[in-house]
């Protein structure tokens, strides 16, 4: 005996899982080889295009809150600068749509 723990006294997902999951480990196996398949068959143009989605969800939320800044500074000036602080709040709302967006991309798989 080499002092080692028999596979089916191990822990689960330390080393071998134990033989009675064996139709569970073939499962998961499946699934993930099934997974690799569909994703292996998005190709180039699948990754510029969701390059292209996220890129737009941040730019153009932030083009509009600068545009809105300009015109809100132009028009009512105070101490606080409307360009900085709709810039900041239009870089933020862009994050959060792109990271909406990839979410929503990455749970369709």
């Amino acid at each position: 005996m080499t002092g080692e723990p028999r596979p089916q006294d191990r822990e689960p997902g330390r080393g071998r899982e134990p033989e009675r999951d064996v139709p569970a480990i073939v499962g998961r196996k499946a699934e993930r080889k099934l997974r690799a398949q569909r994703a292996g068959r998005r190709g180039v143009w699948f990754g510029l295009g969701m390059f292209g989605l996220v890129g737009w969800a941040v730019a153009l939320p932030t083009v509009v809150g600068v545009a809105l800044g300009l015109w809100l500074d132009s028009r009512f000036p105070s101490r606080v600068s409307w360009t900085l602080t709709l810039l900041l709040t239009g870089v933020l709302l862009g994050s959060l749509n792109a990271w909406y967006w990839v979410k929503r991309e990455s749970r369709d798989e």
